[in-house]
């Protein structure tokens, strides 16, 4: 299996140092909900870890929470709410999207905020070693001091300042340097710290959180494009200053950005479609196929109409699965069989090949065809439908996913009445009982103003 690597900008054969692929994805940071562009990323390397696995290997994935920074703490603010409860809120409502898209959950989840003190560790270390600076409250790295500085985004360091983040301002000692820990304002979240009051920076959080939970040395550092200059060029900087190790990811992945006529999605620019609407409208394995139709380091365009296109994609494979009352679906030995090896080696030399969806797609999509003329002529198609759903699974689609058993419903729907009116009654332990067991049973429930609503929980492929 070769990978795109972005720092040496070729394919590279993937050898990972030891038993256990470690795996960092950049998070969210959760001031509001999340968008379909942040869907988009986390499918991707949802299907990286699916096919890693599928082909033996073990997976450690760590993705962090950036739950602290001015975003949030803005957003705070307007809202009459504490940071930790506004970060909480978005928390959840991303694990609840990210479920229903069917993606695996990490290995674990580091917040930003419970990991501070390991960062005030690495920010020491890297004073002592007089690759960071005390100034004002604050603390800066020196970029001038690691000459490898800038291989990531392939530019050199003057280059860089158009696009950094950290406004140059008199604390500095050069523009570049980008902030470790950042002095506390009045009315600010903080922490204590050797050099006064404050919050750590941006950067600093992911190298601290990976260090602790994959050591020294990952074999996949992933994010979005977006993510290259300057967080993950100071990544390395950090890193790599503070282990001496290099290089500090072996693999750099990232995704080509969804793009709203010819803006990329973002926060920022406000052009957002919500990942809870995306999904409402056009369900998860459609939206997923939507993503996979494209390669994942190309930016994609976000179209209702390509959606729409994918939903009937999505018909066509799961009507090749579906029962017939012909004889094509049986498993009589004296019929002949379809043969789903070449398809499946089509699929694998495509994943292969820094993980080429598209083409794995088209795979699918012919062995499908493969499988309705099979039908006609009453061929066997079972081996050709099992090999079908597994490459399927391989790519987090459910095919399944359609078929909830609808006589179930009206059960749900009173249960969510009985929780609902042991919440009024303020018989809270009893109504958290209901909304727990539900959840095991595959159903989530969405409480807002306006009532409760509750919807099937998409079935984790393994």
């Amino acid at each position: 299996m070769k990978l795109y690597d972005t720092r040496t900008a070729q394919k590279q054969e993937l050898a990972p140092a030891g038993p256990v692929v470690k795996m960092y994805v950049c998070g969210v940071t959760p001031y509001s909900p999340s968008h379909v562009g942040h869907a988009m990323s986390y499918v991707y390397f949802d299907v990286l870890r699916r096919y890693l696995e599928h082909r033996g290997y073990h997976v450690r994935h760590v993705q962090n929470f950036t739950d602290i920074d001015d975003k949030i703490i803005q957003r705070a603010k307007e809202q009459g709410v504490s940071t930790t409860e506004l970060a909480q809120r978005y928390i959840d409502e991303y694990f609840l999207n990210m479920d229903r898209l069917g993606i695996k959950r990490a290995s674990v989840y580091p917040r930003a905020t419970e990991e501070v003190p390991q960062m005030l560790e690495l920010i020491s270390g890297l004073i002592a070693k007089g690759y960071a600076y005390a100034s004002g409250g604050d603390v800066y790295f020196r970029v001038t001091r690691l000459p490898t500085y800038g291989e990531l985004s392939h530019r050199r360091l003057d280059d860089m300042m158009a696009g950094a983040r950290v406004v140059p301002g008199l604390k500095k000692e050069h523009p570049g340097d980008f902030v470790l820990w950042k002095g506390s304002k009045p009315g600010e979240p903080f922490w204590d710290s050797p050099w006064g009051p404050g919050r750590p920076g941006w950067h600093i959080e992911c190298s601290a959180m990976s260090l602790r939970y994959l050591g020294e040395q990952l074999d996949i550092h992933g994010g979005g494009h977006d993510l290259v200059f300057p967080h993950h060029e100071n990544e390395i900087a950090q890193s790599e200053a503070y282990t001496g190790v290099a290089p500090f990811a072996r693999f750099w992945l990232h995704n080509g950005l969804l793009t709203m006529g010819q803006e990329k999605m973002s926060k920022s620019l406000g052009n957002l479609v919500s990942c809870k609407d995306a999904l409402d409208r056009f369900g998860p394995e459609a939206l997923r196929l939507f993503f996979l139709s494209g390669h994942y380091r190309a930016p994609l365009a976000y179209s209702a109409e390509a959606i729409e296109a994918q939903q009937r994609a999505l018909e066509r494979l799961r009507g090749a699965l579906r029962p017939t009352d012909g004889a094509g679906d049986g498993d009589g030995p004296s019929r002949e069989r379809v043969d789903p090896e070449p398809f499946r080696q089509r699929f694998t030399a495509a994943m292969d090949d820094d993980l080429n969806t598209p083409q794995a797609l088209a795979a699918l999509f012919d062995l499908t065809r493969e499988i309705y003329r099979a039908r006609e002529s009453g061929r066997d198609v079972a081996p050709a439908k099992a090999a079908l759903s597994e490459m399927a699974g391989v790519l987090g689609l459910d095919l399944r996913a359609e078929q909830q058993d609808a006589s179930a419903q009206p059960f749900v729907e009173l249960l969510v009445q009985l929780r609902g009116e042991l919440r009024v009654a303020k018989q809270f332990a009893l109504a958290d009982t209901v909304r727990v067991r539900l959840q095991e049973l595959g159903v989530s429930l969405e409480d807002s103003p306006q009532g409760t609503r509750w919807r099937y929980l998409r079935p984790n492929v393994p």
